[in-house]
Formats: C-alpha cells, sequence, structure tokens
C-alpha cells in the first residue's frame, strides 16, 4: 500500500591544459624532421603487453575478465603504484617544458647550420652557425642534467632504465657534436661535414626521443597523450527497500587517470548502475508507492508496471485500475459508494540531472496517457496525473541517489574529493537499463597514495574473505 506523507529530498520535477606555449614547444619535438616516432610511455608500461589496454595498464580486483597467462591484479595494481610514485612534480612538469624548449632550440639550430652547410656559404657564417649550434646544443644537455637532478630517491629507482637510456642518448649527443667540431676544424672537403651533420641529426632525435619517453612516464602532461591508466573499482551493490519491496542495485566504476598538469593528479570518473533488478521487479514497487484502497475516497490499484530504457531518459509505464469512493452520511454512519471506476495507463518519462551542487535530480513529465472519458483528462492533466507522476519520480530519484552513489565505490581517500558532472540512462543491451554517471576527482601526492594504499587493503579483504 502507499505510505501517506512519504517526502524523499531532492526532487526536482516538472513540478517535480597546460599552457599553449608547452603544448607548442612538445608539439614541435615530435614533427622536427622525418626522424623517429617519439616514444609517448617507455619502461614497459606503455607497450601492448599482456595486462594492457591500448598501452594503458588495466586494473581490476574484483569479477575481472580472465587474464592473459602469467598476469596479476597485484602486478596490475603494482604498476598503478609505479605511475603514482614516480609522477613529476610541479616544479618538475614546468622545468621539462624548459628542457623540451632547449632540445627544440638546437634542433632549429642544427637545421640552421645544416642549411647553410647545404648553400655553400662562406666560412665565417658556417662558423657563426656553428657557434650558435655548440651553446644550443650545449644548453640542452644542461637542462636536461638538472631535470634529472631534480629526481626523488623514489623516481631514481623507478626510473633507472628511462634514466639510463636518456644518459646514453646525452653521451651520444656529446660525442657527435664533439666530432662535427673536429670534422670542422680541418674541412677538407663538405661530404664529411654534411656526414658528421646528419649524424648529429639522428643523436638529437634519440635525446628527444628518449626525454619524451622519461616525460610521459612520469605522467606529464603531452600531446595527445590523452588518458593513460584505467583503474576498474570493485563492484558494489547496493540493497533498496522500498516499503517493503526489497531491489538490488549493482554498480561498477571505472577510474582514468590523465597525466599530472602542475602536479596535480586528475582523475575521470566513470560509474554504471544496473537497474535490471528494478526492471524485473518494477510492477512490485510501483504498487509498493501507488497502491492505495481508503475507504473513501480515490483507490489506486497497480496491475502491471513497466521500466524501458530510452536514453537519455527512461520511461514508467503503469497500467492500473482506478476507482473512487463517496461516503455520504445516512441514518448517522458512513457508508461507501463507488461514484466512478476506470482501468488506463500512464507513461512518464524521467531524465535525470546534475545541478550545481553536483547532486543527482531528476525532472519528469507525462508522455502519454492512455484511459477513457474522465480518467483519461485525469492522468493526463488532472491532479491525479500530477500525483502520480510526482510519487514515481520521487521513488526513483531515492533509488538513483542511493544505488547511482559512485563515492561507495571508491575508497574512503577519495570519495569526498568526487565531483558529478553528467548523468544520463542508458540501453545496455536487450532494453536492460543502466544509470551511466561521469565526473571528476582531483587528488593530491598524498590523497593518491592512500588511495592506492586502500585499494590494496580491499583487494587483500576479498582474497581473505569466504566465497
Amino acid at each position: 500500500m502507499f505510505q501517506e506523507g512519504i517526502r524523499l529530498p531532492g526532487v526536482s520535477v516538472h513540478g517535480i591544459s597546460v599552457p599553449k606555449l608547452a603544448v607548442s614547444l612538445v608539439a614541435a619535438a615530435l614533427l622536427a624532421g622525418p626522424r623517429t616516432t617519439l616514444a609517448q610511455r617507455g619502461g614497459g608500461f606503455g607497450r601492448n603487453t599482456p595486462g594492457t589496454v591500448h598501452g594503458r595498464p588495466l586494473i581490476c580486483v574484483h569479477d575481472c575478465p580472465d587474464e592473459p597467462e602469467g598476469t596479476s591484479s597485484e602486478d596490475d595494481l603494482k604498476n598503478f603504484e609505479h605511475l603514482m610514485a614516480v609522477q613529476a612534480s610541479a616544479d618538475q612538469s614546468a622545468a621539462f617544458i624548459k628542457v623540451m624548449q632547449y632540445a627544440q632550440t638546437a634542433s632549429t639550430q642544427l637545421q640552421s647550420f645544416r642549411d647553410t652547410l647545404q648553400k655553400a656559404s662562406a666560412s665565417a657564417t658556417l662558423s657563426d652557425r656553428t657557434a650558435s649550434l655548440d651553446r644550443a646544443i650545449e644548453e640542452a644537455r644542461t637542462g636536461n642534467q638538472n631535470f634529472l637532478s631534480s629526481f626523488s630517491p623514489v623516481q631514481k629507482s623507478g626510473l633507472k632504465d628511462l634514466t639510463e637510456n636518456l644518459e646514453k642518448a646525452d653521451s651520444d649527443l656529446d660525442n657527435q657534436i664533439k666530432m662535427l667540431d673536429r670534422t670542422l676544424a680541418t674541412p677538407k672537403e663538405s661530404e664529411p661535414i654534411a656526414s658528421s651533420a646528419t649524424n648529429l641529426d639522428k643523436a638529437l632525435a634519440g635525446f628527444q626521443n628518449d626525454q619524451v619517453a622519461l616525460a610521459g612516464e612520469m605522467g606529464i602532461l603531452l600531446p595527445a597523450s590523452g588518458q593513460d591508466l584505467t583503474l576498474r573499482l570493485p563492484p558494489v551493490t547496493t540493497p533498496i527497500d522500498m516499503a517493503g519491496q526489497s531491489i538490488a542495485i549493482a554498480g561498477s566504476g571505472v577510474i582514468s587517470r590523465t597525466p599530472a598538469a602542475d602536479g596535480h593528479n586528475l582523475f575521470g570518473l566513470k560509474y554504471t548502475a544496473d537497474f535490471s533488478d528494478l526492471q524485473q521487479n518494477i510492477t512490485d514497487v510501483l504498487r509498493s508507492q501507488l497502491d492505495r484502497a481508503p475507504r473513501c475516497g480515490e483507490r489506486i490499484e497497480i496491475k502491471e508496471g513497466m521500466l524501458i530504457p530510452q536514453a537519455p531518459a527512461s520511461i514508467v509505464v503503469a497500467h492500473l485500475h482506478y476507482e473512487r469512493w463517496i461516503c455520504p452520511l445516512l441514518l448517522g454512519s458512513e457508508s461507501p459508494t463507488e461514484l466512478s471506476t476506470g482501468d488506463g495507463t500512464i507513461e512518464v518519462k524521467l531524465v535525470p540531472s546534475v545541478e550545481s551542487n553536483a547532486d543527482l535530480h531528476l525532472v519528469s513529465e507525462i508522455s502519454r496517457a492512455d484511459a477513457d472519458g474522465f480518467l483519461h483528462d485525469m492522468l493526463l492533466s488532472g491532479q491525479l496525473g500530477t500525483t502520480l507522476r510526482e510519487r514515481i519520480a520521487a521513488s526513483f530519484l531515492f533509488i538513483m541517489q542511493k544505488g547511482a552513489n559512485f563515492k561507495t565505490a571508491m575508497p574512503p581517500a577519495a570519495q569526498e574529493r568526487a565531483n558529478i558532472r553528467k548523468a544520463q540512462f542508458q540501453d545496455a543491451g536487450a532494453g536492460r537499463l543502466t544509470l551511466i554517471v561521469e565526473g571528476q576527482l582531483q587528488l593530491s601526492d598524498e590523497q593518491a597514495k592512500q588511495f592506492t594504499d586502500q585499494l590494496k587493503e580491499r583487494l587483500s579483504a576479498q582474497k581473505t574473505s569466504p566465497p
């Protein structure tokens, strides 16, 4: 039976980037000359190896798909911890932009030198170009060495292979510029100079390539790098009691980490709440919320209910029987008398929304009413239809706010820092209704560490808990 006077809060019805300079510098480095394509990741974490999806580690800690042989959730979580531990600080991110600027300046100077060489310009002009090139190469190498010297012990350990590659590239660059200087000191013909310049060009390309690979591993924002890590959170099942009718909303969350910008850890959130159990029990849920049979007044009996996805909305269909009884006083007592009766159908469209306070709300409207005579008007534009729509919307908002609360799927360190940005219903296939909630999460380095520690604890607890 419908609970008189129930009011649920929050019901809203019809009545119910890195600076451009940084990007251009890195883009210029990526596009400098017909050389090798610069790597976006390093250290084995950016390749399509087992346990990765499109080069991004995929961490699943419960109800996971079959894992390739040789991989485990523990290994994937270690990958995530590694990436968080070696990520760049705000100062390092800013310093890297300068380092890339130095390298690009050296590349520009080298191109000018080669252009001058091809034009067979005067030796004085070539000498000037050589001096400028030497200074640019030295500045690029010095900036790179200063960048490496800023690493914390954890970064030095976690990035050892990549830093060794970059140090080797730095040494090769030093050897090639010295070789060019020696060739220019005793010129006999232009071909050895051109060959030496070509070798220097290759060395500089390798140097830039290893710089970008290292920066990518440290989470420094690079053009077109996109989101570099996906975490699949443990699924959560939320039981909800609706006036004695129990339903379960299964939810699963995904967190995608964007490379660190200005030292902050920015995450995109996506949470999917499965409403299929609600669909299977929709008739009983509607009965628990809408059925009423007072001795006198309006009586409503839900015959059948349906819940249908119509992205980004959902449609609630209620087939009902309606009666109106009056109780006139006869001989000092009330004697119930049926005044009117009829059968009809009402369809209510529900559209989720996110208000400025980042809370889930719901907009509702009557999309169709089907009945004969007086009942049709009462359902479509009368108080009866308004009351049914408001009560349906209030009930579904309650279910949404309880069952699609993605904060419950996250470790405590992240729960209060997540904000909802978007919500919509979706057809997950075969008419199965889901609610997709998207948001953002920003964590400090310390909060990110707490996040991974708490996620690890959840994984450990799941493994030790009885089946």
